[in-house]
C-alpha cells in the first residue's frame, strides 16, 4: 500500500486523459534536496527517488505514460525509462542551434520517443518563427528541411511525422497555425499564464490534413 495514492490518482487521470506525461521524470531518480530555511537552492544535495519501485506498483499503466525528460539527464535516469519502456520525449523547436549531434535534431530520434513541435513551455511554431528564431536557426531549419513549401508549422508538422519516433504530438495552437498570443506558459513569469483557451471546432481540412500525414508515413 505504499504506493497506493500514487495508483489511484495515475488511474483516476487515465479515466479523462489517454496518455500521462510525467513532469521532471529525472525526479524519480534522483531530486534536487535542499534543507528548510535555505533561501535558495544552492545548497542542496541530490538524493534518491523512488525509482523503478514506485512504477511497479502502478505497472498497469505504465503504457500510457510518457517520461518528460528535458534538461539535465544522467545515465540512470536514461537507464530507469528504458527499464520501465517509458518514451521520453524530443522537442524540435530545440533542435536548431547548429550542432548535428543535437538529441532533437530528427536524425537523431529513436523509437522509443514522443517528438513534439512544442510543449506548454514553448512558443508557438509560428510564434517562434517570426518572434524568437534566429535568422541562423531559420536557416538551419529550411536547410534541414529542403525549403518549405507553405505555412512553416505545416514543414514542422510533416518533419515530425517522418520520424522514426513512435508517437507525434503537434499542439493544436501548431495545428492552426496561431501566433505568440495563443502561447499556454512562458517560464519564470508569474502572470498572464495558462489563460489561452480554444474557442470553436477547429475546421474539418485540418483533421484530414493530419490524417493524410499519418496516412503518408504510416503512423
Amino acid at each position: 500500500d505504499r504506493y497506493l495514492w500514487w495508483a489511484r490518482r495515475l488511474r483516476k487521470l487515465l479515466e479523462a486523459f489517454d496518455y500521462i506525461r510525467l513532469d521532471h521524470f529525472r525526479g524519480y531518480a534522483a531530486y534536487w534536496e535542499v534543507p528548510y530555511g535555505e533561501e535558495t537552492a544552492v545548497n542542496g544535495r541530490w538524493a534518491p527517488g523512488p525509482g523503478e519501485e514506485l512504477f511497479r506498483a502502478v505497472e498497469d499503466v505504465l503504457p500510457r505514460l510518457i517520461a518528460e525528460d528535458l534538461g539535465l539527464i544522467t545515465p540512470d535516469v536514461v537507464e530507469l525509462r528504458r527499464r520501465l519502456g517509458i518514451p521520453g520525449m524530443r522537442v524540435l523547436q530545440f533542435a536548431w542551434d547548429g550542432n548535428p549531434a543535437n538529441e532533437h535534431k530528427p536524425h537523431n530520434y529513436e523509437r522509443d520517443l514522443v517528438a513534439y513541435t512544442g510543449t506548454h513551455d514553448n512558443n508557438t511554431i509560428v510564434g517562434w518563427w517570426l518572434e524568437e528564431a534566429t535568422p541562423r536557426a531559420r536557416r538551419e531549419a529550411l536547410a534541414y528541411m529542403g525549403g518549405c513549401r507553405g505555412a512553416v508549422n505545416w514543414c514542422f508538422a510533416r518533419l515530425l511525422f517522418s520520424t522514426v519516433a513512435d508517437a507525434v504530438v503537434v499542439p493544436i495552437q501548431d495545428v492552426l497555425g496561431l501566433g505568440g498570443d495563443a502561447r499556454i506558459n512562458k517560464p519564470a513569469t508569474p502572470r498572464g499564464n495558462w489563460k489561452w483557451r480554444l474557442h470553436a471546432q477547429p475546421p474539418p481540412a485540418h483533421a484530414r490534413r493530419l490524417r493524410r500525414l499519418a496516412k503518408l508515413y504510416g503512423r
